[in-house]
């Protein structure tokens, strides 16, 4: 069974940073593209990070880029968006999700597997 499991939301000050982490079973996830997607309460679901399948392509918001980073881990089968400087506008559920279709990878169309989520709350 194909699963994502997110991990490494929490409470954080405004400025401080968080490292989340997505991990598969049933796939690896370098053959698939992995998204990151954060809803706030009340809006829509937005990508905010993407990486494409057996590449270091990248791609990021325009509302994330300079502090958002996302990366592979193959060892561990994780792919992790290390997050800094943030904003009290960053608190949202954070979503993992992977496709093995090519697609635009910041949009939510086309994603097969999604995980639970994980809160991420910016406050002081």
């Amino acid at each position: 069974q194909l699963q994502l499991v997110e991990s490494g939301g929490g409470l954080v000050q405004p400025g401080g940073s968080l490292r989340l982490s997505c991990a598969a079973s049933g796939f690896t996830m370098d053959d698939y593209i992995i998204g990151w997607f954060r809803q706030a309460p009340g809006k829509e679901r937005e990508g905010v990070s993407c990486i494409r399948s057996r590449s270091t392509n990248k791609f990021y918001a325009d509302s994330v880029k300079g502090r958002f980073t996302i990366s592979r881990n193959n060892a561990k089968n994780t792919v992790d968006l290390q997050i800094d400087s943030l904003k009290p506008e960053d608190t949202a559920v954070y979503y993992c999700a992977a496709t093995g279709a090519t697609i635009r990878c910041l949009t939510q169309e086309g994603y097969e597997y999604w995980g639970q989520g994980t809160q991420v709350t910016v406050s002081s």
